[in-house]
């Protein structure tokens, strides 16, 4: 199993991770919001001080953040601080300038990534039945795809960088 940093633990963050670490995997988690941080730790999530500090072991980086711009700054900090060679996965709906702003930072460390933004709502991220439209290099989806199969219902490789960012818009 895969350790797992999880940067955005809001109401649909935390759901999903909850079903990665019943999945087996070791999730370490940063939100910015107290409350979200004590629900994670209820899943079994283990809670980090701040989002370097959860990535710089990951093996697999996942984000779910409200906007592009968090998404950029978030990546921004955390990419030159992951482990050498960590999957980069962007969950959050966004738009597709900064998804492909997002690989550019990932690419500049020599980390592999994929936009992935996902459909079905909280009740399908409690349910692990979400849909991902993965965008990103066949490469990159496929040592993403097992990662995703515990929060997903459907797993859509949708093409390159920014793909599924253009195919959820």
């Amino acid at each position: 199993m895969s350790t797992i940093a999880f940067i955005g633990l809001g109401n649909m963050g935390n759901p999903m991770a909850a079903n990665l670490v019943k999945a087996g995997h070791a999730v370490l988690g940063f939100d910015l919001v107290p409350e979200n941080l004590t629900v994670a730790k209820g899943h079994g999530v283990t809670v980090m001080a701040n989002a370097v500090a959860a990535v710089k072991d990951a093996d697999v980086v996942i984000t779910m953040l409200p906007a592009g711009k968090h998404v950029l700054s978030v990546y921004e900090d955390i990419a030159p601080k992951a482990k050498k060679g960590a999957l980069f996965i962007d969950s959050s709906t966004i738009d597709v300038e900064s998804a492909r702003k997002a690989h550019a930072i990932a690419a500049r460390q020599g980390l592999p990534s994929i936009d992935a933004p996902v459909s079905g709502g909280t009740g399908g991220a409690t349910a692990g039945t979400l849909t991902f439209m993965a965008g990103g290099s066949d490469e990159a989806f496929a040592t993403a795809e097992p990662i995703l199969k515990p929060m997903a219902g459907r797993i859509v490789h949708c093409g390159g960088d920014r793909a599924g960012q253009a195919a959820q818009i």
